[in-house]
């Protein structure tokens, strides 16, 4: 196994959408664009390798297929976290770092994969996640966001070395006096955060045994990271930008295929050399 490795997590039977990985958006199948863009990074790091990880005969099959690298994860899997985990666990040779791109993100673009890469080379830190620093236009635009589905969209707290302080659906920070913020700022202090993340090896091995956050409770936050930021891991935050193309967070509906497609149509295909 690489140094890095590059885990997309690939569910058949999402209740929502089943079946989507393999669901075509403007001819090619989501699953293989996702893979696209895995590889485009291995091509550029020789230590990182890609892997699908699935417990779908038929998305191991598709793999094939398209000779994708994919292993079969337990069926118990509940999320990307814990199907990332049991393939690396599985392999003899442990990866020093593991990137879990999810199989529903095929508008990822490759340079924010490649910050996190160049990140973890350089710092220390257990955690590498990215973020955008909100233009006061785009602050606007997520508070009115906001107001529709309140829990959308987190925001982040770094700190002066940029490592995360505190994740949260709320806005953060709050602003007391906006148009004294806005004469003062060039920039919104607000950072969205962007749900891609990279760990090393033992601090996701370290998840699983780490004492449950109240804040990750379906109650609360629903906020999974806040795990290991209440346990003391170091959370590095690498601020990355869409270099002017839109984007959007995931595929969870027959709508966000059309959201995707209109995207494709407006902007090109992602840039994978």
């Amino acid at each position: 196994m690489k140094d890095i490795m590059i885990v997309i997590p690939a569910r058949y039977s999402s209740s929502r959408f089943p079946g989507k990985p393999l669901v075509k958006i403007a001819g090619i199948e989501m699953l293989r664009r996702v893979a696209d863009i895995a590889r485009s990074i291995c091509l550029k790091n020789a230590d990182c390798g890609y892997v699908v990880a699935t417990d779908d005969e038929r998305i191991m099959a598709f793999c094939q297929q398209y000779d994708l690298p994919v292993n079969m994860t337990a069926a118990s899997c509940q999320s990307g976290t814990e199907r990332a985990w049991d393939v690396v666990s599985q392999s003899a040779i442990k990866p020093q770092f593991v990137i879990n791109l999810q199989g529903d993100n095929p508008l990822c673009p490759p340079h924010v994969i490649q910050a996190l890469i160049d990140q973890w080379r350089t710092v220390a830190a257990d955690i590498f996640t990215p973020y955008i620093q909100l233009s006061w236009d785009e602050y606007d635009r997520f508070v009115q966001h906001k107001k529709i589905t309140p829990y959308s969209g987190t925001s982040v707290l770094v700190n002066k070395d940029h490592f995360a302080m505190a994740f949260s659906k709320n806005i953060l920070p709050a602003i007391r006096q906006l148009s004294e913020a806005k004469k003062q700022l060039s920039m919104s202090p607000v950072k969205r955060h962007v749900g891609l993340y990279g760990y090393t090896y033992a601090a996701l091995q370290a998840y699983f045994s780490l004492p449950e956050s109240l804040c990750e409770k379906s109650y609360i936050e629903g906020l999974e990271q806040m795990r290991f930021l209440e346990n003391g891991l170091k959370v590095k935050m690498v601020e990355v930008d869409y270099r002017g193309r839109k984007t959007t967070s995931g595929v969870d509906s027959p709508d966000d295929v059309a959201r995707v497609e209109q995207i494709l149509a407006e902007f090109g295909e992602l840039d994978l050399n």
